[in-house]
């Protein structure tokens, strides 16, 4: 990866940064505050919450009907997903130690909090655990997965890749066979010392000047 290359990816990251804290200044309007692992809002937002909350007899008439059809199916998943949940914990219980690469934390991917949320009713919340479930979940392997492709093979494609993991601006170009197998250890021991969040870029490895 060249100089410039590089000073692309640094922009990004700062631009990423930014983009967060102007988020956070949009969000302060909405009066919540968070101690601990406890969401608390004000009172006043917590009763104007309550207000347009949909009861339970509302909710289900205005379900479109091509929902409940489609429920069974949708939450028929839940038990595919458990199973991948635990072959994925165990490939990286079992794998990683040996590898060396340190283990990802499974509750930095899968949050739990819309449920503290009073404009939801109950089904409203068990929608959201759900999803916030099996979004967390997917995201939880894909960075386990993308540990995983870099400890053994760290290499761009060379068709353009869309949505690629965090991991990827960093590998080794395409067809660039200089020096692979010094910087392939050197990727390794990288994933052996690994600190920096997973949604950061971190630092490139075998830089080509």
């Amino acid at each position: 990866m060249n100089n410039r290359t590089r000073q692309i990816l640094d922009q990004i990251a700062a631009l990423e940064d930014e983009l967060h804290a102007t988020l956070a200044e949009q969000e302060q309007h909405l009066r919540y505050r968070i101690e601990g692992k406890r969401i608390v809002f004000e009172q006043t937002i917590r009763d104007a919450q309550q207000k347009i909350k949909l009861g339970i007899f509302r909710w289900f008439l205005t379900v479109r009907p091509q929902n409940y059809f489609t429920m069974p199916v949708i939450y028929g998943m839940a038990l595919p997903l458990m199973l991948f949940d635990l072959c994925i914990n165990f490939y990286q219980l079992i794998c990683f130690p040996v590898y060396r690469i340190a283990r990802v934390k499974r509750a930095d991917y899968i949050v739990y909090d819309h449920h503290l949320l009073a404009y939801l009713n109950i089904i409203e919340k068990a929608h959201c655990l759900y999803c916030s479930y099996a979004v967390g979940l997917l995201a939880f392997a894909g960075e386990i997965v993308a540990r995983t492709e870099q400890y053994f093979c760290p290499i761009k494609h060379a068709r353009k890749v869309l949505t690629a993991h965090a991991r990827y601006d960093n590998f080794l170009r395409y067809g660039d066979e200089k020096d692979f197998h010094r910087k392939l250890e050197e990727f390794r021991s990288e994933l052996a010392n690994q600190t920096a969040p997973a949604d950061k870029p971190h630092q490139n490895i075998g830089t080509q000047q």
